[in-house]
């Protein structure tokens, strides 16, 4: 009897909401409703917060490819690279057979406080075996990171030394880096790879840019390739340091956006110098903004294939359960109006489907292999700003020089190999048995770069390895890819007896945009296009 008349109530409660809702007939007070049904009166027990964010997810899905709704969690692993930093350990590290290697502690992070060595193998984590029990590694970081301050045991296995080592690590703040490398490339020409634009990013690349400065630097390549963007204020800082002042670095504008120009002070630390900046079909966003600033005014000039093409400005809205609304407001323009963001259309699935394939698209179309293969119509030339060189919108930045994507040395047989980690693994094996070894023989890593090759033996092991996981040997795929393996190989020692700038160091020397930026400096080319 009592369910009888709350149930009556509900409906009388939905009456007076349908008759209010009539009266207010607006898409907010129909969306309010149908919640309000599908809560009180359904069949089965609903997860309501679940009901909210599908709904949620479903409107977005209707808007633009970049409009998204993510939870709590998803915006904490988002923030994380962004924001320059998490709480943990501090250790860089590969599973290698269901057991975590160490590869490198974290320069003054607790790890390397605590005693952690590279080459260290972590097999306990407070008690619990992680080691051989076929836990995942985001299982086993989640044991590994907490908060600051909070204390956690390791069990380490360390090679020549036969007990168990027991460390107790107190957690910190481990900075997360967005500068790859930052080296002299050659007499009088820098070199800065930039991963994302975070928070700390413009701090890192200032530092860089004075060390290098320093050591004889006048021209800078900029490498943005597979920058996949971040923080607009990074993007106008970074942007700052090659332009004059006032002059325009990015402007947004939308329906219920009013246009905002955001300018360069003139305070920068290279407005001299030649720029060469390269991209790819993976830089996108930030690093849409910077290349086409310095692209639009003329100060550089830009190596590789067309950018991304996204120009989408999201507002975040933060709800109180953690989660976040990024909503699209605007577009991104450059300082001669060209729209970075690329075409879309459709709704939904469709949109979302179509968008995925755009790189496919232009894998198939030729555009990665064949300059030629790209036409514009003439609604979408534009001038630069002091030399009125012809350059082209419709979606992205169109690179001066094209350098087109290099598939002569990428074999199934190599795919393989990367994708069973058997490249890794090969690199890991050799330098836990050869660290010391290595670091006696080559007294820097000039000294490595120059000696240290890859040789027979190295390869039959990679080979060994392969075969035991099931990879069938292709020799001539295996010709056709082993400089590639040899250089990919090369670099990975020295990632793990240096750094990551030096892991580059090895990768660039077979880089074909790298190398054609060398060119365009050394030859004459930069100035048949910049004349100052």
């Amino acid at each position: 009897m009592k369910s009888m008349k709350k149930i009556m109530l509900l409906i009388a409660c939905m009456t007076a909401l349908t008759t209010h809702a009539q009266r207010n007939n607006t898409p907010m007070r129909k969306l309010q409703l149908a919640e309000f049904a599908i809560s009180r009166l359904y069949v089965d027990t609903v997860n309501e917060d679940r009901l909210v964010e599908n709904a949620i997810i479903g409107m977005l899905e209707q808007l633009d490819p970049h409009s998204t709704y993510n939870n709590a969690e998803e915006v904490k692993a988002m923030n994380e690279p962004l924001q320059g930093g998490f709480e943990g350990i501090g250790i860089q590290f590969q599973m290698i057979e269901d057991t975590l290697l160490v590869i490198q502690p974290v320069s003054g992070g607790p790890s390397e406080k605590a005693g952690i060595l590279a080459g260290d193998r972590i097999t306990q984590v407070n008690d619990t075996a992680i080691a051989g029990v076929k836990m995942s590694t985001e299982d086993i970081m989640k044991r590994l990171r907490g908060p600051k301050g909070s204390k956690v045991q390791l069990g380490v296995v360390r090679r020549g030394v036969s007990p168990l080592l027991h460390f107790t690590v107190e957690r910190d703040k481990i900075p997360i880096y967005s500068l790859d490398a930052s080296y002299m490339i050659a007499p009088r020409i820098g070199y800065i790879r930039i991963n994302r634009f975070g928070a700390t990013t413009h701090k890192e690349f200032a530092e860089a840019l004075t060390k290098l400065q320093k050591r004889g630097m006048k021209d800078l390549i900029l490498d943005l390739q597979g920058n996949g963007g971040g923080y607009l204020n990074a993007a106008i800082d970074i942007a700052n340091e090659f332009l004059g002042q006032k002059e325009l670095i990015v402007y947004t504008e939308g329906r219920a956006a009013k246009r905002s120009d955001f300018s360069a002070k003139g305070n920068g630390n290279l407005r001299q110098g030649r720029i060469v900046v390269l991209v790819d079909e993976y830089s996108a966003s930030a690093s849409e903004i910077v290349t086409g600033a310095i692209q639009d005014w003329d100060r550089g000039v830009v190596v590789g294939r067309r950018t991304f093409g996204k120009g989408l400005v999201q507002r975040p809205i933060d709800l109180r359960d953690g989660s976040m609304i990024r909503l699209t407001i605007a577009r991104y323009y450059t300082p001669v109006g060209r729209c970075i963001q690329k075409p879309y259309s459709g709704e939904g699935d469709d949109m979302q489907e179509q968008y995925a394939k755009d790189l496919l698209n232009r894998f198939n179309h030729g555009e990665l292999m064949h300059a030629d293969s790209i036409h514009f119509p003439d609604s979408l030339k534009y001038r630069t700003k002091r030399l009125q060189r012809t350059v082209y919108g419709g979606g992205g930045i169109m690179p001066d020089f094209f350098v087109p994507i290099d598939t002569t040395r990428y074999t199934d047989y190599h795919r393989n190999l990367v994708a069973q980690g058997i490249v890794i693994r090969s690199t890991t094996g050799y330098i836990e048995q050869h660290r010391e070894e290595l670091k006696k023989k080559y007294k820097d890593f000039e000294d490595f770069d120059k000696k240290f090759e890859i040789d027979d033996a190295f390869m039959d092991e990679v080979r060994a390895l392969a075969n035991k996981e099931g990879i069938k040997f292709d020799e001539s795929q295996y010709n056709r890819s082993l400089p590639l393996i040899k250089t990919q190989l090369k670099a990975l020692i020295a990632r793990d007896l240096w750094d990551m700038s030096e892991y580059y160091q090895v990768m660039n020397s077979t880089n074909e945009s790298v190398l054609q930026a060398l060119r365009v400096l050394n030859e004459g080319t930069y100035e048949q296009v910049i004349t100052q």
